[in-house]
């Protein structure tokens, strides 16, 4: 009876365990290629990468300024002047400006 709790408790602990990869990422997917106004290629943030979707960065935030983007992105991401932005360790962070949340998370590396 106690090799049968002991290989119960062994088994329990086996089937707990996470990989240490799948502890560095996070549920957030992001958009990193898009194709006709639809997303053709994803990839998984890490836990470390700064906001997630819905995340509120409030009115006093200092936005970075739509003609300070690089041209490049706004072109290729078609951004415009009615969003407001955060560009910040290689994303630019699409912002509704009602709402002050994160509507649109953009690769810039």
């Amino acid at each position: 009876m106690i090799k049968v709790i002991l290989a119960a408790g062994v088994a329990a602990v086996a089937f707990t365990a996470i990989p240490a990869e799948a502890r560095h990422y996070s549920n957030v997917v992001q958009c990193t290629k898009w194709r006709h106004g639809m997303c053709v290629q994803s990839r998984r943030l890490t836990r470390h990468q700064a906001y997630r979707m819905g995340y509120r960065f409030g009115p006093d935030y200092e936005y970075t300024a739509y003609n300070a983007l690089p041209r490049t992105y706004v072109t290729r991401y078609h951004l415009g002047p009615r969003y407001r932005y955060v560009y910040q360790n290689g994303y630019i962070y699409v912002v509704d400006p009602t709402t002050y949340a994160i509507t649109r998370i953009l690769n810039a590396f």
